[in-house]
């Protein structure tokens, strides 16, 4: 005989879970008693929201699933902004939470939640247990949906009964999902169509999304822009699919992209879309977006194919899958792109990312400037969300994917610092740089605690303008400078706020001696934070207008 909470621990060790992010309490007890004889270690994070981000910044940086475990009620309800995000940026999870007895379900029982309801719109699937001998089955089909085709979190809701119910034998572990299909069959028309657009195309590109990272297409991505001399621009969440150096890249587009990023989408005659999704930070103006473009969408969600911009070749399949099949057809003998190839070259010349120097105060661009010289460009890279993001993803130098670790489609405060916790539990050998702002970081830095009790070695740059820094930058722009509860007229001392905690901590705010600050404080073994002061003025450039094409930048000199 086992029980319901034994049944789950025996699958989540057949799935060689490395580890469980949690927080206990009532309803999730039987699993808890059954985590005691577990070898599956369990990080006791201080927040739920803290436990599913941390989960997440596993996902993001090992491709494999991040698992959390959480009680009813409140603290279901804590994880539903994490499983929201995790959604939004396809991250696989699989996310356990507790629930009131059976019959207790429906009447309003003490700390009840209808989590099937809550979270049916925020995940690629859900389950409520009825049977222990059900579970088997009912995890192996969860891990298979939250890693396969687009990834994305899938919730088991248990109520406290079916963890404490003993059953002489369980159910096959066999996945019955007849309605599910992760791979669709290439149509070859469609791959010599790709072809033909791009013999003809004078003026080619490719966007370059999370999709490549997800599935790891990169170095496939690499050998086809270069055998066809295509320039690449990365979506946020595309970062580090492709090299920050090479000739080819553009850059990131979008709201805060580069200058010759946005004016190549909107010049091309060509755009190939592989694994981005045309969200509105790309292309917030859909009927101008890339105008005069024939454009090929390559994505692993049929649903996204048409739904923003409209596609001429649309494909439904694994990115590198179907990069496989474009390297294995015959080299095109092209049209003259010479000229394309020079006016992006000096455009990238003309126009980089740029800010003015300052000996009076600390300059935000030149403190990501100098953490990627520092960390060789090669550092396990977690945001929070605002400005501070964006400066990130301008100056950071990324080389590959899994790089960047930040929230793009639902823009999550508090997101960046349990992430990079996450991202250095499951590579306690790596340099993890945590980049937040002042705001962010006060909505989850609790889980100082678990830098403190796991010796984790990650580096936190809080970038402090005593304001929330990108609203106060569209109450500039937009709201004629009415800064409405957007600076902070109170402020926590972050260096003894990280002390009390047992972590290290310094606060910078000289930029004569930037340079020497910082590498000293990276230089520290173990934790640090690094609490840099800068200028609530300064601003993130080039910026288009919300609903702009992109060809409407700002702020370019």
């Amino acid at each position: 005989m086992k029980t319901g909470a034994q049944l789950l621990v025996d699958a989540l060790e057949k799935q060689e879970v490395e580890m469980i992010f949690g927080y206990p309490g009532g309803a999730v007890l039987p699993l808890y008693d059954a985590f005691y004889d577990s070898d599956i270690p369990h990080i006791l994070t201080r927040h739920e929201q803290g436990a599913v981000h941390a989960a997440e910044g596993y996902a993001r940086v090992t491709g494999k699933p991040g698992v959390v475990v959480v009680t009813s009620g409140p603290g279901a309800t804590n994880a539903l902004t994490g499983i929201a995000d995790a959604m939004s940026d396809s991250i696989p999870l699989v996310v356990f939470t507790g629930q009131v007895h059976r019959p207790g379900i429906g009447k309003d029982a003490f700390q009840e939640a209808d989590m099937i309801g809550l979270t049916t719109p925020i995940t690629k699937y859900n389950y409520q247990v009825r049977d222990a001998k059900e579970l088997p089955r009912i995890i192996n089909e969860a891990f298979h949906i939250a890693t396969t085709g687009r990834k994305g979190p899938v919730v088991i809701d248990i109520p406290k009964d079916v963890g404490i119910m003993q059953v002489a034998e369980s159910s096959p572990a066999i996945i019955d999902l007849p309605g599910y299909t992760t791979s669709y069959p290439v149509d070859m028309k469609q791959i010599e169509s790709v072809m033909a657009a791009l013999a003809k195309a004078e003026k080619p590109l490719i966007l370059a999304g999370a999709g490549i990272n997800h599935a790891g297409a990169g170095l496939e991505l690499l050998e086809f822009s270069e055998r066809y001399q295509i320039p690449i621009v990365n979506t946020l969440l595309g970062l580090g699919s492709f090299p920050y150096h090479h000739p080819l890249f553009t850059g990131m587009g979008g709201m805060h992209g580069s200058y010759t990023a946005n004016m190549s989408l909107t010049e091309c005659d060509l755009l190939i879309n592989f694994g981005s999704r045309f969200d509105d930070r790309l292309a917030s103006c859909p009927k101008e977006f890339a105008p005069e473009a024939f454009i090929v969408h390559v994505d692993i969600d049929p649903s996204e194919l048409g739904k923003v911009i409209k596609t001429d070749i649309p494909i439904a399949g694994d990115v590198k899958e179907i990069l496989d099949y474009l390297l294995q057809q015959p080299l095109l003998e092209k049209a003259d792109t010479s000229e394309w190839q020079e006016l992006t070259q000096a455009r990238k010349k003309r126009y980089p990312f740029g800010y003015k120097e300052s000996d009076e105060e600390i300059k935000p661009q030149k403190v990501i400037e100098l953490i990627g010289e520092i960390t060789h460009g090669e550092a396990l890279v977690a945001t929070d969300v605002g400005q501070h993001q964006m400066w990130t993803a301008q100056y950071y130098p990324y080389k590959n994917r899994y790089q960047i670790v930040t929230s793009g489609g639902l823009g999550t405060m508090g997101f960046g610092f349990p992430a990079a916790i996450g991202a250095q539990l499951a590579f306690p050998d790596k340099t993890v740089v945590c980049i937040v702002g002042d705001g962010g970081f006060q909505m989850t830095n609790q889980e100082l605690s678990i830098i403190h009790e796991y010796n984790l070695n990650v580096k936190t740059v809080i970038l402090n303008n005593g304001v929330l820094g990108m609203v106060h930058q569209w109450q500039q722009k937009f709201h004629g400078a009415r800064f409405s509860h957007s600076e902070f007229d109170s402020q926590p001392d972050f260096v003894k706020l990280s002390e009390a905690y047992g972590v290290k901590a310094i606060s910078l705010s000289d930029p004569a001696t930037l340079k020497a600050d910082l590498t000293a404080a990276f230089n520290e073994p173990g934790a640090i934070v690094i609490d840099v002061h800068i200028s609530p003025d300064e601003v993130v450039l080039p910026m288009i207008p919300s609903g702009q094409p992109n060809h409407a930048m700002e702020g370019v000199e």
